[in-house]
């Protein structure tokens, strides 16, 4: 696929955008999915290429986090497992089934997220000072985890809101731990969905590997921003970046 310098421009701006709503909400895949197709790719291409500039900004977020001491490691193995079945039945799911299912189950995610944030805030944006839950004692915090990685590895767009909502709603991390989390849990899962694209030859390097190269700029910023953000502006970002999600959802 040629790519002309308009199209490099688009996907490194859309990139570096997504990075940064990405990293504090979800939802960025929104933005990179139509500049994908504006190129002429096909829905199922430019949902495979998309996932190299998600394992990418994803492994930024992780390492910076970290590097800030905001990444908790305590549970990851259980918070791990559940994420990385259902991105793989998710992933099989998208390879394979019609590309229309796509557009109402992002609809229904994004509106049901806006309904919890308006009527139950403290669902997605616990009290500083809350102790985290383990897996083990919060049996529904698995099932929860599990089709937040069915809805990575099949949609991608909008998985981090799922994520909030399992890791700071059921288990009860703080935004900015459950965001650390987050992208922990998308790096696995996206990293399995995407061999199975590469498998399937679904995947476009250049125009992916560019795209990737503006979520890591906007990745790394949104790290910093995250860390010394106070919880109420996240909590409003969460909320706008949803209302927008919504708008998305509807537009495509």
């Amino acid at each position: 696929m040629d790519i002309t310098l308009f199209h490099a421009s688009l996907l490194l701006f859309t990139g570096f955008i997504a990075g940064i709503i990405n990293t504090l909400a979800g939802g960025g895949s929104n933005l990179t999915l139509p500049a994908l197709m504006v190129m002429g790719m096909p829905a199922e291409v430019a949902n495979a290429t998309n996932r190299l500039g998600v394992v990418l900004q994803a492994i930024t977020a992780v390492f910076g986090f970290r590097r800030h001491g905001k990444l908790d490691m305590t549970d990851t193995g259980p918070i791990m497992v559940p994420t990385i079945i259902g991105g793989l039945v998710g992933a099989a799911a998208a390879a394979y089934a019609p590309s229309s299912w796509i557009k109402p189950l992002l609809l229904g995610t994004m509106l049901a997220m806006a309904l919890i944030i308006l009527l139950k805030p403290a669902a997605v944006a616990p009290e500083p000072g809350t102790i985290a839950r383990k897996v083990a004692d919060t049996p529904s915090s698995w099932w929860g985890l599990g089709l937040a990685g069915f809805y990575g590895g099949f949609v991608q767009a909008g998985v981090g809101f799922v994520l909030l909502a399992a890791l700071a709603g059921t288990l009860r991390y703080d935004l900015v731990r459950a965001n650390a989390l987050k992208m922990l849990c998308t790096l696995m899962f996206t990293v399995v969905a995407l061999i199975l694209f590469i498998y399937e030859g679904l995947v476009l390097w250049v125009p992916g590997l560019i795209l990737a190269a503006g979520t890591i700029f906007g990745t790394h910023l949104a790290v910093k921003f995250a860390i010394q953000a106070s919880a109420k502006t996240l909590k409003w970002f969460l909320f706008l970046m949803t209302l927008c999600g919504c708008i998305a959802a509807m537009i495509h």
